[in-house]
């Protein structure tokens, strides 16, 4: 069971505050992963809640298993946005903190007297994050955006439809966790060169952007070059080839990537003629033939179970791995052996299952310190240390410009 009772962090970002404006997941995955590096993050929630509360399995309502997988090691400000007096309140945390990040668009932040200027003025060394659906010196900048319609404008749902008569998303938030990720490096940047320069700035992270180049990354191909006749794309994913091969009682991916590999396995499998049917010396030849290599594979994978084609894998050094489903991932031996599950236990959720963070530090180690807030749960403490005293938060409370503890 992880000990939690201790709610001080010791990661490498220790005494680094943020002021988390964000919401759902790209925001907050983003800000989880300052929270876990030992930053004190300050969740500002509208007196409901962030909407994700309700996304997701859940026990008990706004604790969803989804809230808690993207908010842990935070504290939880509940303030009512549309009030003066709450955003008042907010305004008089600015000046004590490091960072802020909203995932607003930029015209409703700016009507709320939190843009990049009002905010630089009352502390101009602030690392200011925006997570833009689209970059703000462009046409769409003041479309909304989610998942779905990201996946769709960034290219990945055209090429991850390829060969296939109707198109479908990725089944993951993976244009929400992708920024999240490209927004945590940008503030750690920004920061970085404030500890250089003493100097704030305004940061955007896009996530249209983010996303087209990602998955352009390997797929630029014939684009890359003026004059090129030849379509962008990744023939080698495009045109298929690699894909979960059929074993005797389940599934399995196998990888001979090499040289080696291929004249290994081939030998294994009491058939090394096959090596120069298809060129294996060769890798130019071989990338020509790699759809009826790996359907080859896949011819022979059914002779064998799985647990015997990952010995032989093991024996030859070549890549391999069952099929893992999700419910399955707990039990992989590897994750296992390191602990990424931990048990743990929530205040109001009781015994749950968690993540560990997965980067490690050797000087500033990381670790779950504080689990995912009620709303509003600190809001008194928060509003403390923003020099507001007693009969003040009573006062905003009692008009519910904020809520909560």
């Amino acid at each position: 069971m992880t000990d939690t009772t201790s709610n001080a962090p010791s990661g490498p970002l220790k005494g680094i505050r943020v002021l988390d404006l964000t919401a759902v997941v790209l925001g907050p995955l983003a800000t989880q992963m300052l929270a876990d590096y030992g930053a004190d993050v300050i969740k500002v929630e509208p007196p409901e809640g962030d909407m994700m509360r309700a996304n997701g399995i859940s026990q008990h309502p706004g604790m969803s298993s989804i809230f808690l997988a993207v908010n842990r090691n935070k504290r939880s400000l509940s303030v009512d946005l549309k009030s003066p007096e709450g955003v008042a309140a907010l305004r008089a945390l600015i000046p004590q903190v490091d960072v802020v990040v909203h995932n607003m668009r930029v015209a409703a932040v700016e009507r709320l007297g939190l843009g990049y200027e009002a905010v630089a003025k009352l502390n101009p060394k602030v690392v200011y994050c925006a997570a833009t659906g689209f970059g703000q010196d462009g046409p769409h900048r003041d479309k909304p955006a989610f998942d779905d319609i990201i996946q769709a404008a960034c290219g990945l749902v055209g090429v991850g439809s390829a060969g296939r008569e109707q198109p479908d998303y990725t089944p993951s938030l993976i244009a929400d966790k992708t920024t999240g990720l490209a927004v945590c490096n940008a503030v750690l940047a920004a920061l970085l060169h404030r500890e250089r320069s003493g100097q704030g700035q305004y940061v955007e992270v896009p996530m249209l952007e983010t996303m087209a180049a990602f998955v352009l990354a390997e797929h630029m191909g014939g684009m890359t070059f003026q004059g090129s006749a030849v379509k962008a794309g990744y023939p080698r994913l495009l045109e298929g080839g690699r894909k979960p091969a059929r074993t005797r009682d389940g599934w399995i991916s196998m990888l001979p990537y090499t040289e080696r590999h291929w004249q290994a396995f081939f030998v294994e499998v009491g058939q090394p003629e096959l090596a120069e049917r298809y060129s294996i010396a060769n890798r130019q030849e071989r990338n020509a033939q790699v759809r009826a290599l790996y359907g080859h594979l896949r011819e022979l994978s059914p002779l064998k179970t799985t647990a015997e084609w990952m010995a032989l894998c093991e024996k030859l050094d070549i890549p391999a791995t069952p099929i893992y489903a999700l419910d399955d991932l707990p039990a992989h031996p590897h994750l296992k052996a390191v602990g990424l599950f931990e048990d743990a236990q929530h205040p109001t959720e009781g015994p749950i299952r968690q993540l560990r963070p997965t980067a490690r530090f050797s000087a500033t180690p990381t670790r779950v310190y504080r689990q995912a807030p009620t709303v509003g749960q600190h809001t008194s403490e928060i509003l403390r240390e923003a020099g507001l005293g007693e009969e003040a938060i009573a006062r905003l409370k009692a008009s519910r410009a904020v809520a909560g503890e």
